[in-house]
């Protein structure tokens, strides 16, 4: 079973945290034909952390996770954090293929959506 878990960095305010989560959510409905088990995570801050989001995964019969960082530049997170815990929490599930997506910001789409974002302005 494949798995996704989308990972924002977290945050003291709740409802931030919580538009990840509906986000994560409404993945499952446009991709469930791709992913047979979505969470959200957090880098920090909030609950669920990386390392319980990979476990929630597993627990739920993934077979394999790709994480996937809701992130917009590949700073320090991006770049050393995420992969670290990641690279932490591997060897506690051996037979699991764990992979980590390029950041959002990398996307070719990034620029047709700001382009879409911008000119929904009103």
């Amino acid at each position: 079973m494949k798995a996704l878990l989308l990972i924002a960095h977290g945050s003291r305010r709740q409802q931030s945290n919580d538009e990840v989560i509906v986000l994560a959510e409404k993945l499952k409905l446009n991709c469930a034909d791709q992913y047979d088990i979505i969470h959200a995570g957090f880098l920090e801050l909030a609950e669920t952390l990386i390392p319980d989001g990979i476990k929630k995964c597993v627990d739920d019969g993934a077979t394999s996770i790709i994480v996937l960082p809701y992130f917009l530049n590949s700073g320090r997170h991006v770049v050393e954090d995420i992969p670290n815990i990641v690279n932490d929490t591997q060897p506690h599930y051996p037979s699991i293929d764990i992979k980590i997506a390029p950041h959002l910001g990398a996307s070719d789409l990034m620029m047709e959506l700001l382009i879409t974002t911008a000119n929904a302005a009103k």
